[in-house]
């Protein structure tokens, strides 16, 4: 079962917690969260591309040209694929579907697994709680720098946070939207996709309580 140190906003620790080995100590299986990333992706994906057919762009209702006599080849339409202005053979259409299924615990089990790579390579930091007294984005970026300056490892200056609230806290979000390499998420946004994104990730001793409480 590992443990983790509760730090609060001054980066003091203040106790420490016991993470489940159901979540943040499973055995990484790289191919499963491969799929799970391959399935989140596919499914934000937006149609945007759209190509009309012969039928569907306008004019061409007339024949060009007599089919005989002219010395040029026989033409139906000037709406044809093959003159300009004309449809488009074999491109692409709105009614495409890129969605892609996977299994709901699989899903599960894939997440789990990035979170514990978060252990395994000491990116995950869990706060006591995270307060502002107000709308203002210099004292979150004060805080997240105390953080990385006391707390997460490395070397790199490249701020790269993932901070996850326990629930809906409109000053943190609001105050952390315009830092850039920083994403601030409620617990139910949870997802493989910006776990696997951020190098480090923030988690509130809520947070952890509840996503400990609904898969254990």
């Amino acid at each position: 079962m590992p443990k983790v140190k509760i730090y609060n906003q001054e980066a003091k620790a203040v106790g420490e917690h016991d993470l489940a080995d159901k979540i943040f100590a499973v055995k990484i299986n790289e191919a499963l969260v491969h799929q799970s990333v391959v399935t989140q992706l596919a499914n934000e994906r937006q149609v945007i591309a759209n190509t009309k057919d012969r039928s569907e762009v306008r004019g061409g209702g007339k024949k060009p040209w007599k089919q005989k006599g002219t010395g040029r080849a026989r033409a139906g339409s000037s709406r044809s694929p093959i003159w300009i202005g004309g449809g488009v053979t074999f491109g692409p259409l709105k009614e495409r579907n890129f969605t892609k299924k996977i299994n709901k615990k699989m899903k599960q089990q894939a997440m789990f697994m990035a979170l514990s790579d978060k252990v395994n390579n000491d990116s995950l930091v869990v706060l006591e709680n995270i307060e502002l007294p107000e709308f203002k984005t210099k004292v979150l970026n004060n805080v997240i720098k105390t953080i990385e300056e006391n707390i997460i490892k490395g070397d790199s200056k490249k701020r790269s946070i993932l901070l996850v609230l326990g629930k809906q806290d409109e000053k943190v979000f609001i105050s952390g939207r315009n830092l850039p390499g920083l994403e601030v998420i409620n617990l139910g946004n949870i997802n493989i996709v910006d776990l696997l994104k951020y190098k480090n990730l923030v988690l509130t001793v809520e947070s952890v309580k509840k996503l400990e409480e609904k898969y254990k």
